[in-house]
């Protein structure tokens, strides 16, 4: 589509590498799995999506995860096309989560089941070692999907409702069980529907 793929993790992850205070604040609630607060995540978003690639538009990643986030958003951010509920089993996201393997020098992403490298635990191109992030350990995992469950999944119903109330363009659910290209082959249909 030719649009930014916007996701806070990336961002929150990119300034933790560089040690900027955004960065060092949020390094210990990221590696325990928690939410980095609301005002934080919304400024940087908010300034995110004023950048010049974002003005033809944007496909948002991890965010909004919480009411007020999406509250944010409606009230300050430029409008939603479409939300897209990605809807899969708490083992399956467990499974998932904890299999990738990251090359760090190149960003490059492995899974040990969907994606395995060519070696065991290093890179296809360099031979370099591949890590699993903290946040993908299947602890912090468990408590990503707790925090996803207490703080998240709420606004399954708060955009269910902004839908009827016609605030976003457009809700819809998508079964996210299958193979990543099933779904990946899906989801660009709904997206193309909504262009």
């Amino acid at each position: 589509m030719n649009i930014p793929r916007l996701s806070t993790g990336d961002m929150l992850r990119s300034a933790v590498e560089a040690g900027t205070p955004l960065g060092q604040q949020a390094k210990s609630i990221m590696d325990a799995g928690g939410l980095v607060p609301d005002e934080v995540i919304n400024k940087l978003m908010l300034a995110r999506v004023g950048e010049p690639d974002c003005s033809r538009g944007f496909l948002l990643d991890g965010f909004p995860r919480t009411i007020p986030q999406a509250k944010f958003l409606l009230d300050s951010g430029p409008g939603i096309d479409l939300v897209l509920e990605l809807d899969v089993d708490d083992e399956i996201l467990v499974k998932r989560l904890s299999g990738r393997r990251i090359h760090p020098a190149s960003g490059r992403v492995y899974h040990l089941e969907h994606n395995p490298p060519k070696v065991t635990d290093r890179d296809d191109e360099t031979g370099e070692p591949l890590v699993q992030r903290d946040d993908d350990a299947e602890a912090t995992v468990r408590n990503r999907l707790a925090v996803y469950h207490e703080q998240t999944k709420p606004l399954i119903d708060f955009f269910r409702r902004a839908l009827e109330t016609q605030q976003i363009g457009g809700y819809t659910r998508l079964d996210a069980a299958p193979a990543v290209e099933e779904v990946r082959t899906t989801m660009a249909a709904l997206l193309a529907k909504h262009k």
